[in-house]
């Protein structure tokens, strides 16, 4: 007797992922185990960005901070600890403005 396979749920796994590759370059848009890796590191990509994202912020941030604080006579780390010191909480977003 032949093995019983679900090609339906095979397929649909196929043509979503092959969905999501779509406007790839080359065989990364139409051929399943490419489009597939593609997929996959495209998602590694995704999660460690994220996190890149918010560490360059932080970076920017400081560096406004850093720069207003010099136009005051001050420095960076003069800001902080006059910050700590009257128990100040702003977050480093709204200060850069």
């Amino acid at each position: 007797m032949p093995r019983s396979v679900n090609h339906v749920a095979s397929r649909a796994k196929r043509k979503r992922i092959l969905k999501l590759t779509r406007g790839y370059f080359g065989a990364r848009k139409n051929v399943w185990t490419v489009a597939k890796n593609t997929w996959e590191k495209g998602l590694t990509y995704a999660y460690r960005d994220r996190r890149n994202k918010k560490r360059n912020f932080r970076s920017l941030w400081i560096q406004r901070i850093n720069a207003a604080a010099r136009q005051e006579g001050m420095s960076y780390s003069g800001v902080t600890s006059l910050r700590q010191v009257s128990r100040l909480t702003v977050r480093f977003s709204l200060t850069s403005l």
